[in-house]
């Protein structure tokens, strides 16, 4: 296991129920910014409730952030901090809502171009380097991200996806309460089963180092995602099963099973341009391209592979090749159950448009990923060909 730090100061409060609880953790002085998305908690009435739990307190509201939010929407949101003297945010919504409302968060007191902030990647923003940071908290609607309970972001800025992390950007508590996201579509239940599923397997399908603790817990994960996940697309009022997905959500990125182990986001980067060069969704890219990434870097992975393949899918017979195999196909067939597809040709993206992605990989220096930094842009482009 390699040495690690760990820090996480965000206080959970879940389960039915929870959203009174704003008022105790919001300050009784604060101005405060509702941060929201495309209007869906606003026409619920969530906004209307968490205004009530407000009470007396100033309120002014900011809505529109898109999924993968905009730096430019999230500019005008910093003007309304400015302008308006916000003390605190509440961001009601999911991972997009939460990803731009921790950006404002961070930019809103920056005294350079915002856009620097943009320029880090997955270096953490020092303090010295923010001035005041605005304090937020999160209503969770939508589980998938983790972002209600870790400190990065993802910025949509021009053709590209930029991470923003920072210790600064840690939500001061997040309300989890799984009924909130009943009426959710099933398209973004789904979508938010895998992304929790393939967050869990970038910081577990690597190589081996000993980390017992880390990897069955990342195991845990991944049983209860298979076993609850058909069901909570299928049976949104389940609250069981839509509970084990909030918190699976929640744990898969919240930097428990991350710790003392090597990471592979390769999947998430190649996904990302996917979404900004074709509007497929988050959620969609990772189903297209996690299985071939395995089917490609096989050789690299064999031992977690072999791990993965006995005891998530319980796979005990045949030759090591076989159950990779199997395994594979497993997981492919795992995301499909849930209604989505895993081919990039079946979103209309056929394989002349391979090399703009590739363009788009090299333009944003992600020319060398994965947990050893030896996947090549050639890689990534045998990865693409087989994801079709």
């Amino acid at each position: 296991m390699f040495n690690f730090d760990f820090y996480n100061p965000t206080r959970i409060l879940f389960g039915k129920d929870r959203l009174g609880s704003i008022d105790k953790y919001v300050p009784t002085d604060a101005t405060v910014l509702i941060t929201f998305g495309g209007g869906s908690a606003k026409k619920s009435g969530l906004t209307d409730k968490v205004k009530t739990i407000l009470g007396k307190r100033k309120v002014y509201e900011f809505g529109g952030i898109e999924p993968n939010p905009h730096y430019e929407t999230l500019i005008k949101a910093i003007e309304i901090v400015r302008s308006k003297n916000i003390d605190f945010i509440l961001a009601v919504g999911g991972g997009s809502v939460i990803d731009g409302t921790k950006f404002i968060s961070l930019a809103s007191n920056y005294k350079g171009d915002p856009r620097e902030l943009l320029k880090y990647g997955f270096r953490h923003i020092p303090f010295d380097a923010l001035g005041k940071v605005v304090p937020f908290g999160t209503v969770l609607t939508l589980p998938a991200t983790g972002s209600e309970m870790n400190n990065g972001a993802v910025i949509s800025y021009e053709h590209g996806k930029f991470p923003v992390m920072s210790e600064a950007a840690f939500p001061k508590f997040s309300i989890l309460d799984p009924t909130i996201t009943f009426t959710l579509p099933k398209v973004q239940v789904a979508n938010g089963v895998i992304d929790a599923f393939v967050h869990t397997m970038e910081q577990y399908m690597t190589f081996p180092v000993d980390a017992k603790v880390q990897d069955r817990i990342a195991e845990g994960l991944l049983q209860t995602l298979i076993e609850i996940g058909q069901t909570t697309v299928s049976e949104p009022e389940n609250y069981d099963a839509r509970a084990n997905l909030v918190w699976s959500a929640t744990m898969a990125l919240n930097g428990i099973i991350g710790t003392g182990v090597p990471q592979d986001w390769t999947t998430h980067m190649i996904g990302h341009e996917l979404t900004a060069l074709f509007g497929i969704d988050h959620g969609q890219t990772l189903a297209i391209i996690f299985p071939a990434v395995l089917e490609v870097r096989r050789i690299q992975k064999r031992a977690k592979l072999l791990q993965y393949a006995e005891r998530i899918w319980h796979i005990k017979n045949g030759s090591e090749e076989e159950k990779i195999d199997l395994a594979i196909q497993k997981t492919s067939e795992f995301f499909e159950s849930l209604g989505v597809r895993t081919h990039l040709s079946l979103y209309n993206v056929n394989a002349d448009k391979i090399p703009v992605v590739i363009e788009q990989l090299k333009a944003h220096g992600l020319t060398a990923l994965s947990e050893t930094q030896d996947l090549t842009l050639d890689i990534s482009q045998k990865i693409l060909e087989r994801a079709m």
